[in-house]
């Protein structure tokens, strides 16, 4: 098997410093930010999660800050009356957090170029700081259904944050009616994007329960195993 340069022999995930996620909306990628997050905790690194979500009201990683700090994850959120606004608020925790990161050190950032434009007010922290960024991409979610798509976005995410992406995570889901077939199209999909790109396939996520319906899985990078962590905004209303 040929090793990505972010696993280890056993194809583990191994990451530490600061990780930044970003994607377009409805990547997945605050769901993959709380997994990486769980998985990083449980290999025994200490973790800290900020949620820099702005833009999207549903999937944030505030909403399952209980299970985190459980686990001793450190979550640093905007202050709690703003928990649940729309607003670019921002704790002077999470410019602390960069400049004295832990071991792993996770920021979700909102989705698109809107959603990553609040990490571009934290140029001064993350001067001179090795910052990886990882681009969540899902081709079943508009715009990022093709490799010119995924690269406009990635673009964009630049442009707006003033930070590089320097890795790719495939998350290849339709939630629900998610099939094998969905990830291993996945797979394939985002080894082209990274042909393309010359970015490193840091990882790719799957769900648990479609992982175990695959045979043989051909992953040749590491995996993030993932279960539900953010209820749907429809289950939320049931």
């Amino acid at each position: 098997m040929k090793l990505s340069p972010y696993g280890s022999g056993s194809l583990k995930i191994n990451l530490n410093g600061i990780i930044v996620i970003v994607g377009n909306y409805g990547s997945g990628k605050t769901e993959v930010a709380v997994n990486l997050a769980m998985d990083q905790k449980k290999a025994g690194k200490a973790v800290r999660i900020a949620d820099l979500d702005l833009v999207n009201p549903y999937f944030r990683t505030r909403e399952a800050r209980e299970i985190l700090s459980r686990m001793g994850i450190d979550v640093v959120l905007p202050p709690r009356k703003y928990l649940q606004a729309d607003l670019p608020v921002l704790s002077p925790l999470v410019s602390g957090m960069i400049r004295n990161p832990s071991e792993l050190t996770i920021i979700d950032a909102g989705g698109d170029d809107v959603g990553a434009t609040v990490l571009s007010s934290l140029a001064d922290a993350f001067k001179g700081r090795t910052v990886q960024t990882l681009q969540v991409v899902n081709p079943f979610r508009p715009f990022t259904e093709t490799i010119e798509g995924c690269l406009k976005i990635k673009d964009e995410i630049e442009n707006a944050s003033r930070l590089q992406v320097t890795g790719i995570v495939g998350n290849a889901n339709l939630i629900d009616e998610t099939t094998p077939e969905h990830i291993l199209f996945g797979y394939e999909f985002v080894r082209r994007l990274c042909r393309e790109s010359g970015l490193p396939l840091v990882f790719v996520a799957v769900m648990k329960r479609i992982l175990d319906q695959i045979h043989e899985p051909p992953f040749e990078c590491p995996l993030l195993v993932m279960e539900r962590s953010l209820a749907l905004p429809w289950m939320k209303q049931g």
